[in-house]
C-alpha cells in the first residue's frame, strides 16, 4: 500500500489520508481515519471514523480478525466542523461495511 491515499467524497472532494505505519505510534490529536484492504482494484474501503484522539483508533481496527491485512490511513483535522463534514462525506460516497465515530 502507498504512504498516501487521496479518497473522493459524495461531494467530488477529495481528502488526503497518510498511512499509519505498524507499530509506529500517533499524535494523540483529533481526525478522520479509514480502514482498507489490498483488493484487486486497488483497495476496498472497510470502515471510515473520526475520532477527538487518533491514537486510540488502531487497537479497534485491529480487533477485527479479518483474513487479509487491513491498513489505516488517518487525516489529521482538529475543526469539530469539518471532521464531521468530511467523515459524512466519505460514508455516503464508500458506504463501508462499518462507520466508526465516537463523539467527534
Amino acid at each position: 500500500m502507498h504512504e498516501f491515499l487521496d479518497l473522493k467524497g459524495a461531494s467530488g472532494a477529495f481528502y488526503r489520508f497518510r498511512r499509519w505505519p505498524e507499530g509506529a505510534a500517533h499524535l494523540p490529536i483529533a481526525g478522520n481515519y479509514v480502514i482498507v484492504q489490498e483488493a484487486a482494484a486497488g483497495f476496498k474501503v472497510l470502515a471510515v471514523g473520526a475520532s477527538m484522539n487518533l491514537s486510540m483508533a488502531r487497537p479497534a481496527a485491529l480487533g477485527r480478525g479479518r483474513r487479509k491485512p487491513v491498513h489505516i490511513y488517518t487525516r489529521l483535522n482538529v475543526s469539530r466542523q469539518l471532521r464531521t463534514s468530511e467523515h459524512e462525506d466519505l460514508v455516503a460516497h464508500y458506504k463501508p461495511a462499518e462507520v466508526l465515530a465516537e463523539t467527534v
